[in-house]
């Protein structure tokens, strides 16, 4: 076969000679993700590997480790998994007990015991309790972790799931309580009811008792938008709904209003965040918007009496103002305070803001961790029912972390917030050190980076490298049970790098690094690694990058456009092939991010980054192992399996692994996670030539 016979055209999105491996569960393609998956664990799932592996499910599984909860009414609820119990218990106790070192916990439901008894793949994803008795839950179950889910109505006293309660067939969305005896649909079951992405298109009022498939549709939007969606807002006392239209990615149109449908539409940019509690309104533009006279800036926070804002006035507060390096993360109201999270030079800093009819008062929370990762949000689910408590979690790279409880409810006298858990230790820091540093990308921007490792410089540091650079989302430095135990501690140094695309420095950084500049994303990771070689820590070929999903798209670029710069790359539920992303399960929702390949102007771009297109024969591509998961119902697993094959019928050496269940993760319990990373690892420190201790 030739080369000829083996390159797509570029330019046609449908006559790609691989196009059989996109047929998920066809015969022909599941045999050849057999034998590649087979071909793999033989070359990398030795002894190492099965230590490894065993190493971090027991980490993973520990008995020790914090149990995450969330308060509903008078309890917590928590979904535990461990070595006995790989798929969960969904349990609950109360905030006393929870204080205690070893909780008393009330089982609710054993999803092994379910998965075993109904013989099917169940993993849990989620719960709705009804919030006015709390008797009754919707439960989400999803096969084998794909965002698809079955809901199944569920009796909280007789630990029962309802036969002819509030059930929905397996789909992507979910149901909302609007009363014990009513809920809405948000779901894309149904002939019609789904958008071009796979979501949700309507929002349907389903009563007890009636067909679901007849329930009224109250709210819909075109085909061609992303989604809908509803919030049922009770802050007031009373209820109110919020009808949402995702048109894209980072566009929305929202309406308030009631039972029968929307009312009245929210005049804000279609680009804003935005959210209402009780009587306030707060607006976060993605763009420079100019009102009433008033131009604020791109990632301004702004509040208002709703009322008011509705009536037509628009004199707004000015909450938070962004800078160069300083950029909002977040804002969610508790206890009819405001709470704000932003990044301040990638140092993390929250507010407390109390509205007012004049100016609002505005405190700093002082009393958190100033440096590290550090995460705020309410314990409680229920936002009319928050009384001032929320949950801090605080880490960094070498230091496991730990959950307080900070009470807000006297602004005026903050204390410092109360340990309730701490992570164990579960890898040696000894002689590890956290450092910051910055490289220079091919446009001459900045891009800051995390190195955690040893203290001294060698020249020939084992180095893993990761980043995202996408979506807005910030990538912070935080403790990994993974790179810790199975890199960290045997001698390798960890590089976290924020490349644009991310939402650290804010809406700027994010377009900066969005459709045509996604190139300089990569180009920004490029920078990293050379910038460790400059330094003196390491060389090239000792290099070993991972990245996912978005972070998959960045390391096929890095095999394409940056061969010499890495010694081996790790390239899981990726996304690759950009001339048919669109057409590929959720693709049409990203097009914001990357731009539309049918269109010829973005196509131009897209073509340059498409690595499934770019990779050509008689290139120094290191070693790549390309892994996906056959559930992942979101990044479609076509995109791994081609350029896999493509770049094996170029003669490179490329390894493939595709476990059946996982979803748009990396397995769909601990000792399947902990298989996926352990075989990627194992992958990485042979590529690099590195054999610890």
């Amino acid at each position: 076969m030739t080369n000829q016979d083996i390159r797509p055209t570029i330019d046609a999105p449908d006559d790609d000679p691989r196009i059989w491996l996109e047929e998920i569960d066809g015969a022909k393609p599941l045999e050849w993700v057999e034998k590649q998956s087979a071909i793999t664990m033989q070359r990398f799932g030795g002894q190492q590997f099965e230590h490894d592996r065993d190493v971090l499910t027991a980490i993973l599984n520990r008995p020790d480790k914090i149990p995450m909860v969330a308060r509903r009414g008078d309890y917590l609820y928590n979904l535990w998994q461990d070595e006995k119990n790989p798929r969960g218990l969904w349990r609950r106790t109360t905030m006393v007990s929870y204080k205690t070192p070893e909780p008393e916990w009330e089982l609710l439901l054993d999803i092994d015991a379910l998965a075993t008894a109904e013989n099917d793949d169940w993993i849990w994803a989620g719960a709705q309790i009804e919030p006015e008795k709390r008797q009754r839950a919707i439960l989400s179950l999803s096969r084998g972790g794909s965002d698809a889910v079955v809901n199944r109505e569920f009796d909280l006293e007789t630990l029962r799931f309802i036969a002819d309660g509030f059930n929905l067939p397996e789909a992507k969305g979910g149901l909302g309580w609007l009363d014990p005896d009513t809920v809405l649909i948000s779901s894309a079951l149904g002939e019609g009811m789904a958008t071009q992405s796979g979501y949700a298109r309507t929002v349907r009022l389903w009563p007890r008792g009636t067909d679901p498939r007849a329930a009224a549709v109250i709210f819909e939007c075109p085909p061609d938008s992303m989604a809908v969606g509803v919030d049922i807002d009770h802050s007031t006392g009373s209820e109110r709904l919020w009808f949402v239209e995702q048109r894209s990615f980072f566009e929305t149109a929202g309406w308030q209003g009631d039972r029968s449908g929307p009312r009245q539409r929210m005049d804000v940019p279609a680009t804003a965040w935005w959210n209402s509690y009780d009587q306030w309104l707060t607006v976060k533009p993605r763009e420079d918007w100019t009102v009433a006279g008033v131009t604020h800036p791109a990632d301004t926070l702004l509040g208002i009496s709703l009322q008011a804002f509705l009536a037509g006035d628009r004199d707004f507060q000015v909450l938070f103002e962004p800078a160069p390096r300083r950029a909002l993360q977040g804002f969610f109201w508790n206890d009819k305070k405001l709470v704000v999270s932003y990044l301040d030079n990638l140092a993390p800093r929250f507010e407390i803001f109390e509205p007012a009819t004049g100016k609002w008062t505005r405190r700093p929370i002082a009393v958190l961790p100033a440096e590290g990762m550090v995460h705020v949000w309410s314990l409680d689910v229920e936002h009319n029912h928050t009384n001032g408590e929320l949950l801090v979690a605080a880490q960094d790279p070498i230091t496991p972390a730990q959950v307080l409880l900070l009470d807000i409810a006297e602004p005026d006298t903050l204390a410092a917030p109360t340990l309730l858990k701490q992570s164990p230790a579960v890898f040696d820091a000894t002689g590890l050190v956290v450092t910051r540093h910055e490289a220079i990308s091919s446009d001459g921007e900045s891009i800051p980076y995390t190195q955690i490792g040893p203290r001294a410089e060698t020249g020939d540091a084992p180095v893993h490298m990761t980043g995202y650079g996408g979506f807005g989302l910030s990538m912070e430095p935080y403790y990994s049970a993974s790179v810790g135990k199975l890199w960290l501690e045997r001698g390798g140094t960890s590089v976290v790098a924020n490349l644009r695309g991310g939402g650290e420095f804010g809406t700027p950084w994010h377009d900066a690094g969005r459709r045509a500049g996604k190139r300089l994303s990569h180009d920004d990771f490029a920078a990293v690694a050379a910038d460790l070689v400059r330094r003196g820590v390491t060389r090239p070929d000792r290099i070993a990058a991972e990245g996912g999903s978005n972070g998959g798209l960045l390391i096929s670029n890095m095999l394409t456009r940056y061969p010499e710069r890495f010694g081996a790359l790790f390239c899981t539920i990726p996304l690759i092939d950009m001339r048919r992303y669109n057409k590929l399960l959720a693709g049409a929702s990203w097009v914001d991010e990357y731009g539309d390949p049918d269109k010829p102007e973005d196509w131009a771009f897209l073509k340059e980054m498409s690595a499934y297109h770019a990779a050509v024969p008689g290139r120094p591509y290191p070693p790549i192992l390309i892994a996906t998961t056959r559930r992942d119902d979101r990044v479609h697993p076509g995109h791994a399996r081609k350029m896999a094959a493509k770049l094996q019928e170029l003669g490179y050496t490329a390894s493939f692994y595709e476990p059946e269940a996982g979803g748009h993760g990396y397995g769909k319990d601990n000792r399947e996670r902990a298989s996926f990373i352990a075989l990627g690892y194992a992958f990485l420190r042979d590529a690099i030539g590195w054999t610890p201790a």
